[in-house]
């Protein structure tokens, strides 16, 4: 038996992934990415493979994300339960991504990046990004603010506001469809949430085929990141990333491990280890949504937490509880501020904050969807957002990075609020 095991989908996305960055930083140093046989390659093989795949998991995201909220919402069984499990989630999610931004905050000015940034490369840099920028900075703007951002939680139309991949408005309208069935005690409601749970399951059976394609997908999309930037951007850019990455380590490795040691009583090592499967992926794709069902997978197979919360928190989760998104944003305002020479008080810090932890619940799963939000806040502290433009060059590794915070935070979360939970199909195993 144990000879015809094949290897874990885990290891093969990290031979991707070494073979993809490998292959992509020697074709970079052979010819800097922009020979023509290598454009031919990254447009015609490699960037349409890795967005097939990416594709296909966007499409199977409505339908899962809809479905599992759904019936994680009608399993509660009643209101009051429903009510325990997400007031729970939601302080947790509150605490813990204050605690992200603050450690953020505190090392950009404990180290100041921005003061140690050449002008005249962040200019050039800025330069070359322009026109990006202030796409991401006209999409910021689109969004609204204040009021607006909060009535646009509510849909008129849920067709349109899945056609427009809206997930909080999804989202809100399928809490809604759950408290429905749950408060809907007849024969048809039931029936209904059979027909739902079908769904789900169907939508699981295609993510399982969809992911056996993970290896090769893996590796073309960091091949195409490799070939094209090279780590020269990377260099330049050195002590904002790795100001921020050190922030993301340290909420990584000491916040979570704490969290699930001591709020969700179980091992750190064991938490870490069923994980890794959904930490892959989430570091490969730069997507919350795209993870999402690696993540469900990961919760009830190797985690073995309570279906009903794992994918109520989960699928909340991949949009709510971006601590790693919360924590970058506010690293990155700061650093812009210290590269224009703008002194935030401490009260306009504390702003920043308390915008990048709403900011954090509000940003879409999906590549780069913190940028819009960036621009927002750097406008409402006096920073100008074209100054984004700075970053776009390693934005890519840092979103890869923060979504692997963020997916590892939605089980942490998954977890503490599994702990005391019962389960009679599946129970919680502590370690």
């Amino acid at each position: 038996m144990s000879g015809s095991r094949s290897m874990a989908l885990h290891t093969k996305m990290l031979i991707g992934f070494v073979v993809g960055l490998g292959s992509g930083l020697f074709v970079h140093w052979l010819n800097g990415g922009n020979a023509e046989w290598v454009q031919w390659l990254t447009t015609w093989i490699t960037q349409p493979i890795g967005s097939v795949f990416l594709r296909l998991l966007f499409m199977l995201v409505i339908p899962l994300l809809f479905s599992a909220l759904v019936v994680g919402i009608a399993e509660m069984g009643d209101i009051r339960s429903l009510g325990r499990v997400g007031w729970k989630t939601l302080a947790y999610t509150v605490v813990v991504s204050s605690i992200a931004v603050v450690i953020g905050i505190t090392l950009v000015n404990l180290f100041k990046p921005g003061a140690g940034v050449d002008p005249a490369v962040a200019q050039q840099l800025l330069s070359d990004a322009s026109e990006k920028a202030q796409t991401i900075v006209a999409s910021s703007a689109m969004q609204g603010s204040g009021i607006d951002m909060i009535l646009n939680i509510v849909p008129t139309n849920i067709i349109r506001a899945a056609a427009d991949n809206d997930i909080l408005a999804v989202m809100f309208f399928a809490l809604f469809f759950g408290i429905g069935i749950v408060l809907t005690r007849s024969p048809m409601a039931m029936k209904t949430k059979e027909v739902i749970e079908g769904v789900f399951e169907i939508s699981m059976t295609l993510i399982h085929l969809v992911i056996r394609f993970a290896p090769y997908a893996v590796a073309c999309l960091v091949f195409n990141l490799s070939a094209v930037f090279g780590w020269e951007l990377l260099q330049k850019l050195a002590g904002y990333v790795g100001v921020a990455l050190l922030a993301m380590a340290i909420h990584f490795f000491i916040v979570y491990s704490v969290s699930v040691r001591w709020l969700g009583g179980m091992s750190p090592l064991k938490f870490f280890r069923g994980s890794q499967e959904a930490i892959v992926m989430a570091f490969s794709t730069a997507s919350s949504n795209a993870t999402l069902p690696t993540a469900l997978m990961v919760a009830e197979e190797e985690l073995k937490l309570p279906k009903r919360i794992s994918r109520f928190v989960l699928t909340i989760g991949a949009t709510a509880n971006q601590n790693g998104t919360a924590l970058f944003e506010g690293v990155t305002v700061l650093f812009l501020a210290q590269f224009f020479n703008i002194d935030l008080s401490l009260t306009q810090q504390v702003v920043v904050m308390l915008v990048c932890i709403l900011g954090g619940i509000g940003t879409a799963g999906v590549p780069a969807g913190s940028l819009p939000v960036i621009a927002l806040i750097c406008g409402m502290v006096g920073v100008p957002p074209e100054g984004i433009g700075l970053i776009l060059g390693v934005d890519r590794f840092l979103d890869m990075c923060r979504t692997t915070l963020n997916v590892t935070g939605d089980l942490a979360a998954a977890v503490v609020v599994s702990n005391g939970a019962e389960d009679p199909d599946n129970p919680p195993k502590t370690g």
